[in-house]
């Protein structure tokens, strides 16, 4: 009888690969689950019109330096899918701290929570986090925008906006 350690080997070999190629996300996922209430404090600029729309939430700080890597890419999104998609930047500093940064410039909707409700409720320990939710409530891509070979690109929205 011929042994299964070799197939079991290969087993563990094939997950251990697999696992190592999952997108590392640093909040609780609630991808394809309903998003959790979002609630501002206050709003930097005028408060969107979101109905109807998917909404891109990017939970960012001045202070962060991918965040403001981020933010030209999250920008564009707004210019290209203007008409299907709301992106709103959401910081939890205060909006003396998020008003004094000129660049790179947010064209984008963007809101304050110093309580970080929303960010708290996604558990996020890392940022910039966002979420893009359906018109509907559901959470359908979330993670790190820029993370290696899970990027938030354009493809990727439009793919999951086409849907």
């Amino acid at each position: 009888m011929k042994s299964l350690l070799p197939v079991v080997g290969l087993c563990v070999a094939l997950i251990s690969s697999a696992v190592a190629e999952e997108k590392k996300l640093w909040a609780k996922s609630v991808l394809g689950q309903k998003a959790p209430e979002f609630v501002v404090e206050k709003w930097l600029t005028p408060e969107p019109d979101t109905k109807g729309k998917f909404v891109l939430i990017d939970f960012w700080a001045t202070w962060c330096g991918p965040c403001r890597r981020a933010i030209s890419a999250l920008n564009d999104l707004q210019k290209k899918f203007g008409d299907k998609l709301v992106v709103i930047g959401v910081s939890d500093e205060s909006e003396d701290a998020v008003r004094k940064m000129s660049v790179p410039k947010v064209e984008c909707a963007s809101a304050i929570d110093t309580r970080a409700r929303m960010k708290n409720a996604l558990k996020v320990e890392g940022i910039p986090h966002c979420i893009l939710i359906d018109p509907s409530g559901v959470v359908r891509w979330e993670g790190f925008p820029l993370l290696e070979g899970h990027e938030l690109t354009e493809k990727v929205v439009a793919d999951i906006l086409a849907k």
